[in-house]
């Protein structure tokens, strides 16, 4: 079972980035309920993309893409909400810890997955914790669902940043 303290750590850095104590541990609690609910042991073993192959550990994806949010942010002058951003960013992929499944020493697309993709199992995981509407636009709009939606400006980060980095691990293979 993946610990809160692992997940306190694993993102340290950026989970200090949120200001709102509430919003920092609400994210834990989120990572950490989906963790449980998809039986990982560790969050190590999730990999970033089913995509690509040997992608990356989800983690790692996962801090690249709210470092580069929290940069976008720092060139803009507009008023952007930082701690939904970053809460945003963290939380964007935490549904492929439903969507994956561990068969044996291989990850594969899950029954649930096959149904429910991360963007709605992750927004409606952060929904239930009570995490700010505007969170979980976030996460339901970083991928293609949100793309017959308005985005607001920190939806529209999160997602170009979280294509960034995919389209740049697709482009190294």
């Amino acid at each position: 079972m993946v610990e809160k303290k692992t997940i306190q750590e694993t993102f340290k850095e950026q989970l200090s980035w949120i200001q709102d104590q509430t919003i920092q541990e609400k994210v834990i609690n989120v990572w950490h309920t989906a963790a449980t609910q998809g039986e990982w042991s560790s969050l190590d073993d999730v990999p970033f993309t089913l995509l690509i192959p040997n992608s990356g550990k989800l983690t790692d994806h996962t801090k690249r893409v709210t470092n580069l949010a929290k940069k976008i942010s720092e060139q803009r002058d507009e008023d952007l909400n930082i701690d939904y951003l970053i809460a945003g960013a963290l939380l964007h992929d935490v549904g492929k810890l439903l969507e994956y499944d561990h068969s044996g020493a291989e990850i594969v697309k899950s029954d649930f997955g096959t149904r429910f993709r991360h963007p709605v199992s992750g927004s409606k995981l952060a929904w239930l914790e009570g995490l700010p509407d505007e969170i979980v636009h976030i996460i339901y709009a970083h991928s293609h669902e949100g793309d017959k939606l308005p985005r607001t400006p920190e939806s529209v980060i999160v997602n170009h940043s979280d294509f960034i980095d995919f389209h740049i691990k697709k482009a190294l293979l």
